[in-house]
């Protein structure tokens, strides 16, 4: 019963999340896509290396979070701006759906971090890292060859479960 309970509220702070998620991006669904594919490959990536899993997935749900606030502000989407931008905006959602403080700040420093990899290399950076690398990575490198693809997925990925999904998706497929 109580394992029953604990999948629920998951759930329920996921599905909260989200709809979390889509008010802020409205009808951009690309983007909107974007973050629920990173969460897709985030579980999977996490249900080989573990991790503490609400920060995963809140992580992957807001990691692009600060996108509209960048582009208003800056004029553009570049990462460094998502990462300024981001952090405050994933706070208060957070705050706001009762995650506890200490996993609020976690998922912040991976917002704040999740193009540029400065301070910070928990499991669950890493986790999201690679996540958002197996969505982004054929925009980023797809007209290199397979031995080049190689080359980068062992050099940019940094799980062994990131890079092994990378490996089949884009250099053996």
């Amino acid at each position: 019963m109580q394992g029953g309970f604990f999948r629920q509220m998951k759930d329920s702070l996921t599905t909260a999340l989200i709809g979390e998620l889509k008010a802020v991006f409205g009808t951009d669904t690309r983007r909107i896509e974007h973050a629920l594919a990173v969460l897709d490959f985030a579980e999977q990536i996490r249900a080989a290396e573990g991790g503490d899993a609400e920060v995963i997935r809140a992580a992957a749900i807001l990691h692009d979070i600060g996108i509209p606030e960048a582009e208003r502000r800056y004029g553009s989407s570049a990462g460094k701006y998502q990462e300024r931008e981001g952090p405050p905006i994933a706070r208060k959602i957070c705050r706001i759906h009762g995650m506890r403080d200490e996993d609020i700040e976690h998922v912040c420093r991976i917002v704040g971090s999740h193009h540029s990899a400065l301070d910070i290399d928990t499991l669950e950076f890493r986790v999201l890292w690679d996540a958002d690398c197996l969505v982004n990575f054929e925009d980023v490198f797809g007209r290199s060859g397979a031995s080049d693809r190689k080359e980068r997925i062992q050099k940019t990925f940094k799980t062994a479960t990131g890079r092994a999904i990378a490996l089949k998706r884009l250099v053996q497929s």
